[in-house]
């Protein structure tokens, strides 16, 4: 086992734990040690700790392990992983992620993600992104998220993708299987993250991001509904917080309070499906790509009542 790390806040470093850790660690940037925080490998003073805790001066922070840097953490090829590619052109893949699968590995070594399989097939990729992990990743959809997913083969398409979401011009829908009769609705409420979940925000929260979802019901079937889901932003966790916000979590989701049993189906992973991504390509244009329902998730909304043709 690696030996863990130990240090104590000095008065110059007092205030938030992450920024703490981002000084303390060159090389390993927010958004990693979110990950860490939220897997429990942080504690202050014997707690696990959050990420927007603010620590005082005196306090003993321990990481479990020190984190990993450089090509270390680059996904490992696996040639022998399937990849599913819904398009392919000089600049950008859209890839086909089952459910159950992550997205990228977290620490180094790590297989069976679907950067593992990009980087084999598309070598390319493995030099392309802001995370040497992502393995030219444009965004990441949860383990459970099945679905279309964008990668970049260079850094130009990359960045660019990248400034296309944070300018709201990504259009992504997903199918959603819901507990209970929904109704169309709409959620803005701000959101923040919790440890492995994000919540809705409480006023004045410093640490609330901008969050909108949109949904509307196509079937129903028995004790669940069929949802549309659009989102023009993409806070982690966003439509499976905001639709259990609204009182109708996901099929499958027990950390949002969704049932793991439906109509006497065993949902395994939270039903979620990324089924198109619509955005402007680098070379001009606007890509849209779409993906097809997977057979054993529609095969389940079949089990369930739902008409399968108003679910595409």
């Amino acid at each position: 086992m690696p030996e863990s790390v130990r240090f104590t806040v000095t008065a110059a470093e007092a205030g938030r734990l992450d920024r703490i850790l981002v000084a303390r660690f060159p090389g390993v940037g927010r958004r990693r040690w979110a990950e860490m925080l939220a897997a429990g490998w942080v504690r202050v003073d014997g707690a696990r700790a959050a990420k927007g805790l603010r620590v005082a001066a005196g306090a003993e922070v321990t990481v479990r392990a020190a984190p990993a840097t450089g090509a270390s953490l680059a996904p490992v090829p696996e040639p022998d992983r399937a990849l599913a590619v819904l398009h392919e052109d000089p600049r950008l893949l859209a890839l086909d992620k089952p459910a159950g699968q992550p997205s990228h590995p977290l620490r180094p070594g790590e297989t069976g993600t679907l950067a593992n399989a990009l980087v084999a097939r598309f070598p390319e990729c493995a030099a392309v992104g802001r995370d040497v992990r992502e393995g030219g990743l444009v965004h990441r959809l949860d383990r459970g998220t099945s679905g279309v997913i964008l990668a970049a083969r260079d850094m130009e398409a990359y960045q660019a993708a990248r400034r296309a979401f944070a300018a709201g011009e990504v259009a992504k829908s997903y199918l959603a299987l819901v507990a209970g009769r929904a109704k169309d609705g709409e959620m803005d409420a701000p959101l923040v993250q919790r440890g492995r979940r994000s919540l809705v925000a409480h006023p004045g929260d410093p640490d609330a991001l901008e969050a909108i979802t949109q949904w509307s019901v196509i079937a129903t079937g028995d004790g669940v509904s069929v949802l549309v889901v659009t989102a023009t932003t993409g806070r982690m966790h966003q439509v499976r917080a905001h639709l259990a916000a609204a009182g109708h979590p996901l099929a499958g989701d027990p950390l949002y309070g969704g049932p793991e049993m439906v109509g006497g189906q065993r949902i395994e992973h939270p039903f979620l499906h990324a089924r198109s991504i619509a955005l402007p390509h680098p070379d001009g244009g606007r890509l849209e790509v779409d993906s097809p329902l997977p057979a054993q998730r529609a095969e389940t909304l079949i089990a369930l009542g739902c008409a399968l043709e108003r679910a595409h």
